[in-house]
């Protein structure tokens, strides 16, 4: 008989996400006359970018001629999108990062997951809490978990961040050997200071650890003194893997480009202590699991290093944080602690109750959908996390509802 991989059944029973699409479908079933306005999931809401559109039809225009027509592409990614990634968003801030060491895939959350088939079953790992989930339910997946008591799995380290903390873990107190970080972070808006950085790089030099970190909204980071990559801390290339996406940079998500930067000089080791490339690990573990990002994409992706990409790219981020302003102002306004919103697209509140109740009374009374903290973790119990990720008429209209309803 075929059996299972029973490691699936500790999950738990729904994913976030797919809990919060439930209660707002039967909501919708009960009231089909009111408006709801999702302020939940990050999905962006403004079109791609025009050089991005123009890109695109050009390619499409290659890939119907026989003289230009493309078939597989390299797994890595074509070698002009690596090329404008390494210069424009590393060596130009200082980051010794080549185009050899970037891999373009068709989505952060994918290689965030994927990325862990490179380390061994019995590896100790370090999360914060709140936590991005797939950081978690991919490893439980792996089996690297036992199961889930009070909203954590054993076998995990779990790394409190708190309004007393910042929403910054301190170091483990214990030896781990994979660490998760992300910032700006997701679901806090909580960003992280380059000396802050560095205490985690050097940690992980003396643990012989490694960092994932998921800089997927670095592109909201508008204070100069924040670092938008792990690698503008020197030391970082030999203990750290970093994850970026053009989902919410420049509106892709639903048209999928991210990629993955794992240096040559990054290593795990081996059972006898031995070092190995992980580049050349995840660069075989890519050519063969994955076949590579249609080229109009990374053409449109490409796109948006051109002076007008660039250009257009920041209209785009401008125009999200000026609806996290507005949440955040507004939200502050009705007397709630509030992080994030300025370098960040999301707005992490004190609803100081239940985060779900806090969820089904904004639904039900301002037809507002939020995210639950608790969804994210222990110490999300008691937040929600509102995004920016929508039209700003219809964000000015769901404060004006919040502000009816909470007041």
């Amino acid at each position: 008989m075929i059996t299972i991989n029973e490691h699936y059944l500790k999950l738990e029973a729904s994913y976030l996400f797919s809990n919060i699409a439930k209660r707002v479908s039967a909501y919708q079933s009960t009231n089909p006359d009111k408006e709801i306005i999702k302020l939940g999931i990050g999905d962006v809401t403004l079109p791609l970018p025009p050089v991005s559109v123009q890109a695109f039809h050009a390619a499409v225009d290659e890939m119907s001629n026989e003289a230009t027509f493309r078939g597989y592409g390299p797994e890595q990614g074509y070698l002009f999108l690596r090329e404008a990634i390494a210069a424009n968003d590393y060596q130009a801030r200082g980051a010794d990062i080549s185009a050899e060491e970037i891999f373009v895939s068709d989505g952060a959350k994918c290689d965030t997951g994927n990325i862990q088939e490179l380390f061994g079953p019995e590896i100790r790992i370090a999360v914060p809490d709140p936590v991005y989930p797939v950081y978690v339910d991919t490893n439980v997946m792996a089996g690297r978990t036992g199961s889930c008591r009070d909203q954590r799995y054993d076998g995990l380290v779990y790394m409190d961040c708190t309004a007393d903390n910042g929403f910054i873990p301190e170091l483990p107190n214990v030896p781990v050997d994979l660490i998760y970080l992300c910032y700006p972070n997701n679901p806090t808006g909580a960003t992280i200071t380059g000396d802050q950085l560095r205490k985690w790089v050097d940690f992980a030099k003396d643990q012989k650890a490694l960092i994932l970190f998921d800089a997927a909204y670095e592109a909201f980071i508008t204070d100069p003194g924040i670092p938008h990559s792990i690698y503008e801390v020197e030391g970082a290339r030999e203990v750290a893997i970093e994850f970026r996406s053009f989902s919410k940079t420049a509106g892709f998500t639903g048209t999928r480009c991210a990629y993955t930067v794992v240096p040559k000089t990054c290593l795990g080791y081996r059972a006898d202590g031995k070092a190995q490339s992980l580049h050349d690990m995840w660069h075989r573990r890519h050519s063969t699991k994955f076949n590579g990002v249609s080229y109009p994409v990374q053409k449109a992706a490409a796109a948006t290093y051109s002076p007008e990409g660039r250009k257009q790219v920041r209209e785009l981020i401008d125009y999200y944080l000026r609806n996290a302003r507005t949440i955040r102002n507004e939200i502050a306004s009705l007397g709630y602690d509030c992080v994030g919103g300025i370098n960040s697209p999301y707005i992490w509140i004190n609803g100081r109750e239940d985060s779900w109740a806090f969820f089904d009374r904004l639904l039900e009374n301002s037809g507002v959908v939020c995210t639950p903290g608790a969804g994210f973790g222990k110490c999300g119990d008691g937040f929600i996390r509102i995004s920016a990720f929508n039209n700003y008429t219809k964000v000015q209209l769901a404060m004006e509802k919040i502000r009816a309803a909470l007041g």
